[in-house]
């Protein structure tokens, strides 16, 4: 282990609701995104990273124990369940001597659980039926705004938008950026330290600037995509599609110009921060991590948000910067396959720091890649599993047994099912045995070792949306305490 001060800092940012391909670096045609363009030009670009589970408590646990959903016990998105009694990236940074400290979305039980952080100013989306409120909603109140964050009206899982109701500085992206720049500032000079900044956007509610709506206003936007095998769906698609509205194609362009403006927002703060640490002297020595806890499929075949394995949901920007001193691949594309679980490993390791041994994640900058990775959401009848090799993506649905093959060098857009294709009965065959060879649980009852035989699909009928996708309303006076294991909406 690294002693003294020679030791780097380390910046770890995330961002919630992301997809991988959503960026200038990426070729997307329209988002601007030039400050994390630059990050990807400073270091490495992993392509194919992956989170395990692309739902947002399983995927920031697997983010903080660098393991998998099995291992960490939630692979459907559990409010109430805490954090393992196993070692976390930030206790484990912390017992090495850094100081620690974690700035907006944790997404733990109880809220204020510090997960090994020495600090945490906490930004939960507005979760005060949870016992605690958070430091954003303080903020708001000193601000003269107790309660209103939610004033606009817009839903936490719904794809409805509008422009931001307060000031700018009241928005969640400027609060979480100033606390961060400040944190940096207030740090101790004697210890290196380990900054993580989590974004609670590009996530709904959909409520960008004005400034930055205005500069997507009368741009084309590109059109959802579309795929043969998107007309007649499984269970758990029809279930994700029959959740939200199907919105025309004028409207959806108009939710997408203002996710994008979400982004642009979160990549101009951005600058704030690592200017912040230039000014600060400490840049040169810092380790910069980027990525997110899942995507948004944005509409594409019809369905929106997460819990799906297709690219626009599973796949996560990784960016990594390493301090200046090891920049030898700076500017580098890594085509190896990662996951969410390798970031603990990843930051320990290029920090000095022993990884514990219970974590199973791999380091992203070390000689061991792996062959496949594992993918998993929910249970039940919405459940859906996946294998990815790099190049193939096989999709398992058990309710009906339905399973679905892509080739992503040759449709990165998975238009075109191989299912069943001849030309790729061994790639199939050899994917599905990988596939069973990691499936545990209720999953065990769905395959007789060999084959995937899976389980009748109910009839699919659409539930009332009463709670309007688990609206948020006025919180001054304090909404009452609820049970922590009651999930609101579809987050």
């Amino acid at each position: 282990m690294n002693t003294g001060s020679a030791r780097p800092n380390v910046l770890f940012i995330s961002v919630d609701q992301w997809p991988g391909r959503l960026f200038g670096h990426r070729g997307h045609p329209t988002v601007e995104t030039p400050t994390i363009d630059q990050l990807a030009r400073n270091g490495i670009l992993y392509p194919r990273a992956y989170s395990e589970c692309p739902i947002c408590i399983p995927a920031r646990r697997t983010m903080m124990t660098g393991t998998a959903p099995r291992t960490h016990g939630d692979r459907v998105f559990e409010p109430a369940l805490r954090m393992p009694d196993r070692p976390t990236l930030a206790g484990t940074f912390t017992d090495a001597g850094y100081q620690s400290a974690a700035i907006g979305k944790l997404h733990v039980y109880p809220q204020r659980d510090r997960i090994g952080f020495e600090e945490a100013l906490i930004a939960e989306e507005g979760r005060p039926q949870l016992g605690t409120v958070d430091d954003y909603d303080l903020y708001l109140a000193d601000r003269g705004y107790p309660g209103r964050q939610f004033m606009h009206g817009m839903s936490n899982n719904d794809y409805g938008w509008r422009t931001w109701h307060l000031p700018e500085d009241c928005h969640v992206t400027n609060w979480s950026t100033f606390a961060m720049c400040r944190t940096i500032k207030r740090r101790d000079p004697t210890r290196p330290a380990f900054w993580h900044l989590s974004y609670t956007q590009p996530h709904p509610p959909i409520v960008p600037l004005a400034a930055y709506f205005e500069r997507y206003a009368r741009r084309e936007i590109p059109a959802a995509l579309t795929a043969p095998w998107a007309e007649n769906v499984p269970y758990a698609l029809a279930s994700a599609r029959g959740f939200w509205e199907q919105l025309p194609p004028e409207r959806l362009a108009d939710v997408r110009r203002a996710f994008y403006a979400l982004c642009t927002h979160i990549d101009a703060q951005l600058r704030l921060v690592i200017g912040t640490l230039r000014e600060e002297n400490i840049l040169d020595d810092t380790i910069i991590l980027f990525c997110s806890d899942h995507g948004d499929m944005l509409g594409d075949y019809g369905l929106y948000a997460k819990r799906l394995m297709y690219e626009g949901s599973a796949n996560v920007p990784m960016i990594l910067v390493p301090a200046a001193r090891d920049s030898a691949r700076a500017g580098t594309v890594d085509p190896r396959l990662v996951g969410l679980q390798d970031i603990m490993p990843t930051l320990l390791a290029m920090a000095g720091i022993d990884v514990p041994a219970g974590c199973e994640g791999l380091s992203m900058v070390g000689d061991a890649r792996r062959e496949t990775l594992y993918c998993e959401a929910l249970d039940g009848p919405k459940a859906t599993r996946m294998i990815h090799d790099g190049r193939h993506k096989l999709i398992w649905y058990p309710a009906g047994n339905v399973v679905q093959l892509f080739d992503l060098e040759t449709d990165p857009t998975e238009r075109d099912d191989r299912a069943g294709d001849p030309a790729y009965a061994a790639i199939e065959a050899d994917l599905t045995a990988r596939l069973i060879a990691e499936l545990y649980g209720e999953d065990e009852a769905h395959h007789d070792g060999s084959r995937l035989v899976g389980t009748p699909a109910p009839d699919f009928t659409p539930s009332p949306n009463r709670g309007l996708s688990g609206q948020r309303g006025l919180h001054y006076p304090q909404p009452p305490l609820d049970d922590p294991s009651n999930v609101v909406g579809a987050s």
